[in-house]
């Protein structure tokens, strides 16, 4: 797979990779962002753990389409990806699984205003080993079968955020307190249940699609957390703002939409 050698899992070794890349790179490019660009450029996109899998393949599609634009990605949990770009790591895009996290780059200045749009939206389940039956209530994980409950880290994780708006809509936050176990992002839930290494964890919906030895036990309903919507924009400051911009472009056609929708994500019509 094309995307393999070119992810970026977190800033350390990630930062070194970047920098080389982002060297590499052209300054800028002359092309217009509907147009295949005649110039190389490498472009650096900071994006929420959950979309690993969807973005990779948008991107072969957008690589084939524009094969002189070569994207490297750096997943992470969103506040991870917020803190690096404010410490100034090298990206050009950056996609949030939270409003929150993008907002508090754009009230630094640190995205370019007329590039932020909302992308996709997505929904929280309970996940649990195969072999369990599913929940009619979260009640349910008061049972002592339940030792163990993974979500991420609510003060840095969007999903864990989510789950707890879930878990306090129904009481139960701080009555589970001493079952749960924290990811630093959700991803890192996923494999603690897939482990089974705990009994349940909350993810996102389109996670919980790849989870081979895993099973929806419960869907939180919409009203009980806040709406999960993954903003984009292109980050000030960045050296391929032409390419930046044709890939959000690219984002919005039927053929990434319809890439993103395979992978369980709801894409935002409103884009233009």
């Amino acid at each position: 797979m094309k995307f393999a050698r070119r992810y970026i899992l977190g800033w350390g070794l990630g930062l070194g990779f970047a920098l080389f890349f982002a060297a590499c790179s052209n300054t800028a490019s002359n092309t217009e962002p509907s147009n295949h660009s005649e110039q190389s450029a490498t472009l650096t996109i900071s994006a929420a753990a959950s979309l690993q899998e969807a973005i990779a393949a948008v991107g072969q599609e957008y690589e084939a389409q524009f094969p002189n634009t070569e994207l490297i990605f750096n997943f992470g949990s969103s506040g991870s990806l917020q803190h690096q770009i404010e410490q100034g790591a090298p990206a050009d895009i950056f996609i949030s699984a939270a409003q929150s996290k993008m907002e508090a780059l754009r009230d630094k200045d640190l995205i370019i205003e007329d590039t932020h749009k909302d992308l996709l939206q997505n929904e929280i389940v309970a996940i649990a080993p195969k072999e369990s039956k599913k929940i009619t209530e979260l009640q349910a994980l008061t049972q002592e079968k339940f030792a163990k409950i993974a979500l991420g880290d609510p003060e840095s994780v969007p999903a864990g955020h989510y789950s707890k708006e879930v878990l306090d809509s129904a009481n139960l936050y701080q009555k589970l307190a001493n079952k749960f176990v924290f990811g630093k992002n959700v991803r890192q839930v996923l494999s603690y249940v897939e482990t089974r290494n705990v009994d349940a964890g909350f993810v996102y919906a389109t996670d919980a699609k790849s989870c081979k030895n895993c099973q929806i036990i419960f869907v939180a309903s919409p009203e009980n957390h806040s709406p999960i919507v993954y903003p984009i924009a292109a980050i000030n400051g960045s050296k391929n703002l032409d390419s930046a911009r044709q890939f959000l472009e690219f984002l919005a056609t039927e053929p990434a939409k319809t890439i993103f929708e395979e992978y369980g994500f709801v894409a935002i019509a409103n884009q233009s």
